[in-house]
């Protein structure tokens, strides 16, 4: 039996849109297995709070010609609204985990993560649907970016179960009529809209430990991976021209002595720094006196170019450490989930004031008062300490959502 189709690219206005999620919601809700497409592929879903069609999923995805690259035998996976929703099925994730699913979600990511804690909203589904998604005792996980599977998530109660519309020739469905092809009469309900953005099924990464490796190369290359998984640490004043961009400099300097390499190579290493400022125009440069008193430490600021502190600056981050109380204060009630990553910079709980208006002499104060408290940072960090150090990626063809 065909499946019935459902065309985004005719629904004209906002309440059409809204119709599509809800008739969507509906048949989930049911019992159905639904296509949604995402930004990667076309995926299959059913909602995880229904045995049946999650054993149904489960036939579809054995169709797949080759093994996945997920949980247990990989061909099933999470999808969840969010990186903090992610939380509930996984309360103990690692500090790589969190800071990948909050720089990478929504988007074509699928991170694989150990579920063995005893609070874990996953123990409150059946054992059938457990055994499905997480047969080896790991969970795949993902936040798809399409807007239509958001608001489904939004609305449906439970979590929902998807993977990969596979075609004969070991393919992933990229178009609703490939999906219709794959599923052979075993899906209800098609949302279509196009051809998919990416065309490539998800990156696929395991993170375990405060580690993490590439399983399956997709969308996001290893590289890009790697940036991403770099510890950020965000230094924040008022106007990103003294005391931010100075204690970027001097900490990026610490850490390169730290890690046997130069400055401009931390990085490398897996360590981001950088600075803004809760009032800073873009492009300014740092104070002559801040210059002049870096250079005389052997660190160049001739280059720095101010940037205001953005919502993407501060969801990156992992510490962002500020100069004042105030700053801090700022920083949190404009994004206040961020609160347990901002701490102020000065451990005793002073302040850093601004130089300036004043002599170098000021300045050279200001830069002593920051200095004092890098090597701390760095220790909670664990900057060369081999501390939250990725596995080589590895690159796979097998399948993934």
């Amino acid at each position: 039996m065909s499946p019935h189709v459902i065309d985004l690219r005719s629904a004209t206005s906002a309440d059409d849109s809204r119709d599509v999620v809800h008739r969507a919601v509906q048949a989930l809700a049911e019992g159905k297995v639904v296509a949604f497409p995402t930004e990667t592929v076309y995926v299959l879903a059913a909602s995880a709070l229904h045995d049946a069609s999650v054993a149904n999923l489960a036939k579809l995805a054995q169709r797949s010609p080759q093994p996945s690259e997920s949980p247990g035998d990989g061909r099933l996976v999470l999808a969840v609204k969010s990186a903090d929703e992610a939380l509930d099925y996984v309360p103990d994730l690692c500090e790589m985990g969190q800071r990948l699913g909050r720089r990478c979600w929504p988007g074509p990511v699928t991170l694989v993560v150990e579920d063995h804690h005893p609070d874990s909203l996953l123990k409150q589904l059946s054992q059938t649907v457990q055994r499905a998604v997480a047969p080896a005792g790991r969970l795949g996980l993902r936040v798809p970016a399409h807007q239509t599977i958001q608001d489904v998530l939004r609305l449906l109660a439970g979590p929902v179960v998807i993977t990969n519309a596979a075609l004969p020739n070991a393919s992933e469905a990229v178009t609703a009529q490939e999906v219709i092809e794959a599923a052979d009469g075993a899906v209800q309900l098609v949302i279509d809209d196009g051809r998919s953005r990416f065309g490539q099924p998800s990156s696929v990464v395991q993170v375990e430990d405060n580690r993490y490796e590439v399983v399956r190369v997709g969308v996001v290359s290893p590289s890009t991976i790697k940036r991403l998984a770099s510890t950020v640490v965000l230094f924040v004043c008022t106007g990103n021209t003294c005391r931010s961009p100075m204690a970027e400099g001097m900490f990026r300097h610490a850490a390169a002595e730290r890690l046997n390499c130069r400055p401009e190579e931390v990085e490398d290493h897996g360590l981001m720094v950088v600075s803004a400022g809760i009032a800073a125009m873009n492009g300014s440069r740092a104070s002559l006196e801040a210059v002049a008193v870096m250079r005389d430490l052997g660190i160049d600021l001739l280059n720095h170019e101010s940037q205001p502190l953005t919502e993407a600056l501060v969801r990156h981050a992992d510490l962002i450490l500020t100069m004042t109380r105030s700053h801090r204060e700022s920083v949190i009630g404009h994004w206040p989930d961020a609160a347990g990553r901002v701490k102020l910079l000065c451990h005793n709980g002073s302040d850093v004031s601004d130089p300036v208006g004043g002599p170098v002499e000021i300045y050279r104060r200001c830069a002593t008062q920051i200095r004092s408290e890098v090597d701390a940072w760095l220790d909670e960090i664990g900057v060369g300490q081999n501390k939250s150090t990725p596995r080589a990626s590895g690159s796979s063809k097998r399948k993934g959502t």
